[in-house]
């Protein structure tokens, strides 16, 4: 199971035809999307009036992962770690990830904070080591 960021949805949802827009309606097609309630309501509030019912109709066909009181608490720790070692996060990013975690799915990320928790050993991302190899062929990294 993978859960699909904001910033994966924004991307896919403005151009249907971008890697991401293809390799998102073949997850979906394939039964391999969870959607984090952070995403759900991010996407929702920031949709448009008139697109908003198909957008929740869209929505309502996936898994929706919730966070817990285990959740809270494993995003305190990452924040004293991640501090002790000179990083910071948002609250948004760290309790998508959290919830990720949680259930055990990958973190489809195209936010640089993401990758950053990945090497902190926060989460595991779904596509990191093609990325790694697109940055390691010359090419630009997201974000």
């Amino acid at each position: 199971m993978i859960c699909a960021d904001t910033s994966v949805w924004v991307n896919a949802l403005r151009d249907r035809d971008s890697a991401e827009g293809r390799l998102l309606d073949r997850l979906l097609d394939e039964d391999e999307i969870a959607l984090p309630v952070p995403v759900r309501i991010e996407l929702l509030s920031g949709v448009s009036r008139d697109q908003e019912p198909r957008l929740r109709r869209a929505l309502s066909g996936l898994p929706v992962l919730s966070p817990t009181g285990a959740t809270w608490e494993r995003m305190d720790r990452w924040v004293r770690v991640a501090a002790a070692r000179g990083h910071r996060f948002g609250v948004g990013d760290l309790l998508i990830a959290a919830i990720a975690a949680e259930h055990g799915t990958l973190l489809w990320s195209l936010d640089s904070d993401v990758a950053r928790m990945e090497r902190l050993g926060f989460i595991a991302r779904y596509g990191a080591e093609r990325q790694a190899d697109a940055w390691s062929d010359g090419g630009d990294p997201p974000g």
